[in-house]
């Protein structure tokens, strides 16, 4: 096992009812700022249970800013950080999902920051200029990126078709209340994407090569297993709490930095995956399936000791060749997508051999040419990768 130090300082309240107890969470003077998506929130109460908490227990001040796009946009947050200088808040809210709390999270540092400093600096350093933030916390409503126990975000630059990632200690969230009822009523759509990010989450940190992280191992192998088994019933029963009860905690225990400590990390398929999301707008999750199954199979060898653990842990699979194991790993895990009917071919999305410069050329772009647990996927290996999954 490698040296690691982990800490991760945010509170979590889990279950159903828990959006009442925002009224001892928020401080209660605190000028709020209450940031949220579309009108999912609106249409399905979470906001009105929201309002009512911060009603109660103080003498809170209460802003709302609305409209944070699935993959949040730069533009779009550089708006809520003029609101939050405007009104001097003091504490930030999200509620929603990870695009929300992502977006949050950027608004938190990118508002201390001096009016004439570019705030898209935050991103061209992945957070290593952020020195303060505002304190914030979270209503998650769609579990998929991990993002109400981390303290990373993910921030899309519509000009320019950038899309970049931040981590800081600054931007943990103080706390996150997940009520797995808030999920009910998603679309499938998201709730299948969610499963999937969930899924490759883990297999960023897991499947690498060997490090005697027994631990590690044996917490992920059993996060992708509780995958695996809810995954359907998640789409088939919306309303059975035990299923979305189970499916929150899992994405969030995903990537919070448990599994990840003292192991190494992949990340080339997000890198990738961003990629398809900038250039062609497909919601994040989608070009996961894509790219996870071919990247396997391009990395087959460098990750084989890993991926014969994986496919007996987590497939049982124990009979045959190990090429006959790893072959079949890999297709039982694009049977597993395709079963929540997220497609894992560029096709699916009507992209041809045609999409693949320009998407090699954005690697390039944004330095992303030496990805991987080892650092050695070239733009060249990057090209392969998405060739396999045509």
């Amino acid at each position: 096992m490698q040296n690691f130090d982990f800490q991760n300082p945010t509170r979590i309240v889990f279950g159903e009812g828990t959006i009442a107890q925002l009224s001892t969470l928020v401080p209660p003077a605190a000028q709020v700022l209450v940031l949220y998506g579309g009108g999912s929130v609106t249409r399905n109460g979470t906001l009105d249970q929201v309002r009512a908490a911060l009603a109660e227990g103080g003498t809170r001040t209460v802003h709302e800013f609305a409209g944070i796009e699935p993959n949040p946009s730069f533009e779009t947050l550089m708006r809520a950080v003029a609101e939050v200088r405007e009104r001097r808040i003091d504490f930030l809210l999200a509620v929603g999902g990870g695009s929300v709390i992502d977006g949050t999270k950027f608004v938190a540092a990118a508002a201390l920051l001096p009016p004439e400093e570019d705030a898209w600096t935050i991103l061209q350093t992945h957070g290593r200029s952020i020195t303060r933030a505002l304190p914030l916390g979270t209503v998650l409503t769609l579990p998929a990126t991990g993002s109400e126990m981390n303290s990373g975000g993910v921030i899309t630059r519509r000009a320019t078709h950038d899309k970049l990632g931040f981590m800081s200690p600054h931007t943990f969230p103080r706390f996150s209340v997940l009520d797995p009822t808030r999920t009910y009523t998603l679309p499938l759509r998201q709730v299948a994407n969610g499963i999937v990010d969930a899924y490759v989450h883990i297999m960023e940190q897991y499947l690498t090569y060997p490090a005697d992280a027994m631990v590690q191992d044996r917490l992920a192998e059993g996060l992708l297993r509780t995958l695996v088994d809810i995954g359907p019933r998640a789409l088939s029963e919306p309303q059975n709490y035990a299923i979305r009860a189970n499916f929150m905690w899992t994405a969030t225990l995903a990537l919070n930095g448990l599994i990840g400590a003292g192991v190494p990390q992949d990340w080339a398929t997000h890198m990738i995956g961003h990629e398809l999301t900038a250039l062609h707008g497909i919601d994040h999750g989608r070009p996961l399936a894509v790219v996870l199954p071919a990247l396997l199979q391009v990395r087959r060898d460098a990750k084989r000791l890993k991926l014969l653990q994986y496919a007996e842990r987590v497939w049982d699979l124990r009979e045959g060749s190990e090429e006959e194991r790893i072959d079949a790993a890999i297709a039982r895990t694009r049977a597993f997508f395709e079963s929540l009917e997220v497609p894992t071919h560029l096709s699916a999305y009507q992209l041809d051999a045609s999409a693949i410069d320009p998407l090699v050329a954005q690697l390039e772009k944004h330095g992303m040419t030496r990805l991987g647990e080892r650092r050695d996927i070239t733009p060249a290996i990057s090209r392969s990768i998405l060739e396999a999954a045509l």
